[in-house]
């Protein structure tokens, strides 16, 4: 089996202040830190046990993840199985970055996001430039608020011409046109996280070959819909794979709307759909534009 699976365990801690989340510098007692790595270890395990199936792993923590030791660990262990296809991880970049010289180049990569104000900017941009020198595939984001557009030209100016930039859309704002235009300048791809994608009755990969799990191991079609498929650990949720339509109205995040089989972006993200980094016929790295289908 072929089987993407998003993993959000307990952690719901991060060390920045991010106006616009909700669990900024929200603290983990140490006994949720504790059950967190339990469950964490316990994915884990169940991963590395997998040999006859190809996975393809993306952490998805609320919190910041790579902040604590069995993040950082799992990842470096995890990279190095052969059935293990990509594992890859949500994080703000804040962690060092000499344990990355314990993974596997060629198949762990990072999703990384740049917060304007939570981190000096020369640190951040230092630490893309060593994930560079290291050979970790990784992208890097922002929020597309007006506050950091400044930044965010300034990143796409002084990050390396291979690596993607990419704007998610403001949760709950409405661009206009002309702003719309400023963000899909520093990235083509903007025009998808503009808008909510209509979703209701469309077929899509989760559920069949794409599941979200919890660190109770409980197995849902992804993180946006409620309904339990069965458990990860008894192997109750395999006799539930099959395709499925999308029971929500709409669909307004990149980790949900990314596995809709009418968009066209797993072959825009052909062989980095986790770590959301474009093939390498994308604009920014010199090839042709896709195709941007309205949401």
């Amino acid at each position: 089996m072929d089987l993407t699976l998003l993993y959000r365990g307990p952690l719901a801690s991060c060390d920045y202040d991010c106006p616009y989340c909700p669990f900024a510098k929200r603290r983990d007692s140490t006994a949720q830190l504790r059950s967190d790595r339990a469950a964490l270890e316990r994915f884990a395990h169940w991963a590395a046990a997998q040999a006859d199936d190809r996975l393809s792993l993306l952490f998805t923590p609320w919190g910041e993840g790579l902040v604590r030791s069995w993040y950082r660990r799992t990842l470096a262990e995890l990279s190095h199985l052969p059935h293990i296809r990509r594992v890859a991880i949500q994080t703000n970049l804040s962690c060092r970055t000499d344990w990355l010289a314990e993974a596997d180049p060629d198949t762990l990569a990072l999703w990384c996001t740049y917060h304007p104000g939570q981190t000096p900017y020369d640190r951040f941009l230092a630490k893309c430039r060593d994930l560079t020198d290291r050979g970790i595939r990784f992208s890097v984001g922002i929020v597309g608020l007006a506050e950091h557009l400044e930044a965010a030209r300034r990143l796409r100016a002084d990050l390396p011409a291979h690596v993607y930039l990419w704007i998610n859309a403001a949760e709950g704002h409405t661009y206009t046109d002309a702003e719309a235009d400023l963000w899909t300048a520093l990235d083509p791809l903007f025009p998808y996280s503009r808008r909510p994608h209509t979703s209701a009755g469309l077929p899509c990969r989760t559920g069949e070959s794409v599941i979200s799990v919890d660190g109770e191991g409980t197995v849902r079609r992804c993180h946006f819909v409620r309904a339990e498929l069965g458990n990860l650990y008894d192997g109750s949720y395999r006799a539930a794979l099959r395709p499925r339509p999308c029971p929500l109205a709409v669909c307004d995040c990149h980790i949900g709307y990314v596995h809709l089989e009418t968009l066209p972006l797993y072959d825009v993200f052909a062989g980095g759909v986790l770590e959301r980094i474009p093939a390498p016929a994308h604009p920014q790295t010199g090839g042709p534009l896709p195709v941007i289908l309205p949401g």
